[in-house]
């Protein structure tokens, strides 16, 4: 964690983004570092974790985090709780919580109540269209020989 914390700080304090960082562990050994990004790269998902999660599998050479363990130095936003999920690490800990975090004007929650809505009803208007053609492209994933599933 003191290794997630230093990255939140240099990243800081070299203006890369807010006072985020993230290593990712295995075996006992660091094997990605992460640290928020957002305004060094113009990126708005270059947070802490995706920026750690990109660099561990980068090193694993796979799209899973299995048997690693994640110490970031806040609780992760909606987007890096779903990178989170997809990359499967074993645990995840962190630091700060998502209301420390809002004390410094970093406030996620507007995101957990969009996720409750129907997306008709968000607050970015969200329109369905052309499902049909794109449920044939499913299909043929779902009958896909050679797929790799994740």
């Amino acid at each position: 964690m003191l290794e997630a914390l230093q990255l939140a700080e240099q990243g800081m304090m070299n203006n890369e983004g807010g006072p985020f960082g993230c290593v990712i562990v295995k075996d006992n050994v660091i094997i990605g570092r992460g640290n928020n990004k957002v305004l060094l790269t113009n990126d708005p998902t270059a947070h802490a974790e995706v920026t750690a999660i990109r660099d561990a599998c980068r090193y694993l050479n796979s799209f899973q985090l299995e048997g690693c363990d994640l110490y970031t130095s806040c609780e992760p936003c909606p987007m890096c709780l779903g990178a989170i999920y997809w990359a499967r690490p074993s645990k995840v800990f962190f630091a700060c919580t998502r209301n420390d975090a809002a004390e410094i004007g970093f406030d996620d929650d507007f995101i957990y109540h969009e996720l409750e809505k129907t997306f008709t009803s968000r607050s970015i208007p969200m329109q369905q269209m052309m499902r049909e053609k794109a449920l044939m492209i499913f299909e043929a994933w779902k009958s896909k020989p050679d797929k790799i599933p994740y």
